[in-house]
């Protein structure tokens, strides 16, 4: 007789909101979720792009897909998406609270410690930590209205728990542009991991999970200085692909991960292990 493990990553079903949902790492998630059959519901400021990627969506993955565009760091803009999306599905189930900001203005993103600025600092404060609280909130209060239950996966990243090696920097670029890891998205994602715990603990009792994601380095237009630099730190040798988070993430929103909660999943090729 068969066990049914199979069925447990199954998300035919289930509503799952996904934002940042257009972005290096969010088109990968909402294709990996869509394709375990959820309704996806893509989330972005880029709201034209976000609703082109759900059109997509429901074409290639014949499921429920919705664009919507929203501003995490905006309470009533938050507050419009979860509207939508009970409108929309019923309900929700999921949610992968990924929006992220490195700031337009990278030569003040990427300041040194000294001359950073403290308007800097706040704005990405006002998407990484703050917009992941509004979005947690919310989606969590739906989720308790609808009776419990539910799957919440915030991205954090490898530098809210480590610190970030400077050697690695040196002569690394990115996008043209000397690069390095700024103090405010080191301290913003702990913020996430601290945030995950705390809401794991303050719903567990509404039956709804919340865990974070913890990726390492993932390629993405680093030049050669920089992806061999980070390859000596890892056992793996090499830098991720977006792709191979998407894996992490469907266990972390489907039943296969039912008794987990509080966790943070760090998939970061072995960096961590020294």
């Amino acid at each position: 007789m068969s066990s049914g493990y199979r069925r447990l990553f199954e998300l035919a079903g289930k509503t799952v909101v996904v934002t940042g949902g257009v972005g290096i790492l969010g088109r990968g998630f909402c294709r990996g979720l869509a394709e375990f059959g959820a309704n996806v519901v893509v989330a972005d400021v880029r709201g034209d792009l976000a609703r082109e990627f759900a059109d997509e969506l429901a074409r290639q993955y014949a499921t429920g897909a919705l664009g919507v565009a929203c501003d995490v760091a905006d309470e009533a803009s938050v507050a419009e998406l979860v509207q939508r999306t009970v409108d929309r599905f019923g309900r929700i189930d999921g949610l992968h609270n990924n929006a992220a900001s490195k700031s337009e203005n990278l030569a003040a993103f990427f300041a040194p410690v000294e001359d950073y600025s403290l308007a800097e600092w706040r704005k990405v404060m006002a998407v990484n930590l703050d917009g992941l609280f509004l979005v947690a909130k919310a989606v969590g209060g739906q989720m308790k209205r609808q009776g419990g239950g539910g799957s919440i996966v915030q991205t954090a990243s490898i530098y809210g728990i480590v610190a970030s090696d400077k050697r690695i920097y040196e002569g690394s670029r990115y996008l043209g542009m000397q690069i390095s890891n700024p103090p405010v998205y080191s301290a913003s994602k702990a913020g996430v991991v601290g945030l995950t715990r705390y809401l794991a603990a303050y719903w567990g009792d509404a039956g709804i999970r919340v865990n974070a994601l913890v990726p390492g380095g993932v390629e993405s237009g680093q030049n050669e200085t920089f992806q061999q630099r980070y390859a000596a730190r890892v056992p793996l040798g090499r830098m991720a692909q977006a792709d191979e988070l998407v894996g992490a993430l469907v266990y972390l929103i489907s039943d296969a991960s039912s008794y987990v909660t509080g966790q943070t999943l760090v998939v970061d090729g072995g960096l961590t292990a020294w």
